[in-house]
């Protein structure tokens, strides 16, 4: 059992910047594909960015593309969320999520969950 547990959330004003990190329970963790997934009020859940267990593969939603960094530092069991540039729209809770497998865009394909950040963009 993994467990992941996210910080560095919290409010900025928009065009700012913040970290997220996701500290993972298991040296076991560098072998499964991290992403981050966030939740906006009245709104499904929608993939952000994803890793692979080695950092050679790395996905990011449209939306993100050119203003988040995903990284991973595996000697820390610990993934990234580097956000900048955030837009009003950014604004939601944000969570961290492990899979044993190739890196997908489906949360349905992802094991393990945190409890997710809050991350609060304002003008």
């Amino acid at each position: 059992q993994v467990q992941l547990v996210e910080s560095g959330g919290g409010l900025v004003q928009a065009g700012g910047s913040l970290r997220l990190a996701c500290a993972a329970s298991e040296r076991t963790s560098r072998a499964y594909t991290m992403a981050w997934f966030r939740q906006a009020p009245g709104k499904e859940r929608e993939f952000v960015s994803a890793i692979s267990w080695n950092g050679g593969s790395i996905y990011y939603a449209n939306s993100v593309k050119g203003r988040f960094t995903i990284s991973r530092d595996n000697a820390e069991n610990t993934v990234y969320l580097q956000m900048n540039s955030l837009k009003l729209e950014d604004t939601a809770v944000y969570y961290c999520a492990a899979s044993y497998g190739r890196p997908q865009i489906s949360r349905g394909e992802y094991t393990y969950w945190g409890q997710g950040t809050q991350v609060t963009v304002s003008l």
